[in-house]
């Protein structure tokens, strides 16, 4: 199993644009990984962090063994999306762990396997809640018989510190068709995640759990004798994102779950695993729905004011196996600064008790800061140059306990009246 992916390992890769100027060298004369052999083995081998019941994921593997139509979904920050990975969309860990669970388990040329990813840089599982429905599940469209969450190298921006995230667990687990779910924990260049913070969510609900950091990162700085088979400068592209072989080890540490799982014996059905189960972190935002210029006057009262124009300039990511962008949120809001009609504000009239809103990063000049208010009090500053790249940036506008009618009003700050500024939507929970 653990040549299906890695046989790649070796590729030379030629990239399209410059390394991070910080991030990590070229690897110059290093050895070839070797993926046959006994170290390599060991090391992915190490990425298991947890089987879990094994009851969903066996499930799927025997529906795709008896040749029924299996989907495997993928969300997560830009690894999923594939950054560093060359081309993206064929050699991305999610492409890559999505054709060796068909050379596994469904290996002719018509296989029924589906691919679905939905990763976007630089987000957190704050906008995933968001994104799920529409991203995942395709509005209700698509019932994934495995989904698994990679948000342990962008969770630092998670306003709720992990609530969001268990959250989003508990919308994947919670599905009718009962999918299998697993936690997938990647690594930074600097041996960082939040595997501390989510891991624990994983040992609660007794989900499978694949941790790259624990397959790689000791091994980086040990000696041949001690079983050392790939170096930082061979795995990382950057100091954030895998190159080809570190793509292609994330996939074979995915494989190996699948292969322990199909090895395994069947475990019983764990049934508090899910809603049964009084949450760990917290369960708040499972609820959330998209809200947008497409859906939002069936759901709130909205006057767009000087918010009329739709920005199509978005942050771009390739779903699936696409080797082309899609642009995220199209049905937004934007503020232009050339309404002669004046500047008025954005108001939205909503009955919630949990409030996210999205709005977009940019990194040009023409786009300026706005203020947010809730019933009428001052509750944040949207500066898009913040992060200043074409970027979907979530922020909670409020969360609370029990339902009640809210005005949102968001307005160009003063001295910013001219400029731009675009609301991509809203996650609300009613």
């Amino acid at each position: 199993m653990l040549n299906n992916s890695a046989d790649s390992a070796n590729e030379k890769e030629v990239p399209t644009a410059p390394r991070d100027p910080v991030g990590v060298a070229e690897a110059v004369n290093e050895p070839p990984v070797d993926s046959e052999s006994q170290a390599y083995r060991n090391m992915i081998a190490k990425s298991l962090l947890s089987k879990g019941n094994n009851t969903r994921l066996k499930a799927a593997i025997e529906k795709a063994k008896g040749g029924e139509p299996v989907t495997i979904a993928y969300i997560g920050g830009s690894i999923t999306h594939g950054a560093g990975a060359m081309p993206l969309h064929l050699n991305c860990y999610a492409y890559r762990s999505f054709e060796i669970f068909k050379r596994m388990f469904a290996p002719s040329e018509d296989s029924p396997i589906r691919l679905i990813k939905a990763g976007v840089g630089g987000t957190p599982s704050q906008l995933g809640i968001i994104r799920y429905d529409r991203d995942v599940l395709r509005d209700g469209t698509v019932q994934p018989d495995i989904v698994i969450l990679e948000f342990a190298v962008n969770d630092a921006d998670d306003e709720t510190q992990g609530i969001c995230y268990e959250s989003l667990v508990l919308k994947a687990l919670d599905a009718d068709n009962k999918p299998a779910v697993i936690l997938l924990f990647s690594v930074f260049e600097n041996d960082w995640n939040l595997q501390d913070r989510l891991a624990p969510v994983g040992w609660h609900y007794n989900l499978p759990m694949v941790s790259v950091k624990d397959a790689v990162v000791e091994q980086f700085h040990w000696t041949l004798e001690q079983g050392h088979v790939i170096s930082k400068k061979q795995f990382f592209y950057d100091i954030y994102h895998p190159t080809n072989a570190g793509h292609h080890i994330m996939a074979d540490c995915l494989g190996w779950l699948f292969d322990v799982t199909d090895q395994s014996v069947l475990d019983g059905e764990d049934e508090d695993s899910t809603n049964e189960r009084p949450p760990l972190i917290g369960d708040h935002f499972v609820g959330t729905k998209l809200l947008d210029r497409l859906n939002g006057d069936s759901i709130a009262r909205i006057e767009a004011g000087g918010f009329r124009e739709t920005d199509t300039d978005l942050q771009l990511t390739e779903m699936d196996d696409h080797a082309y962008g899609t642009p995220l949120f199209p049905n937004n809001w934007m503020h232009t600064g050339q309404n002669v009609t004046g500047h008025a504000s954005f108001k939205l009239i909503l009955r919630s008790k949990r409030l996210i809103l999205v709005f977009k990063d940019s990194g040009r000049a023409d786009f300026g800061t706005a203020n947010i208010r809730v019933d009428g009090a001052l509750v944040r500053t949207a500066d898009p140059h913040l992060v200043n790249w074409t970027h979907c940036h979530a922020v909670i506008l409020y969360d609370e306990e029990h339902s009640r009618e809210h005005t949102v009003e968001i307005a160009m700050a003063e001295g910013h009246e001219d400029k731009r500024f675009t609301i991509l939507g809203f996650g609300f929970v009613d």
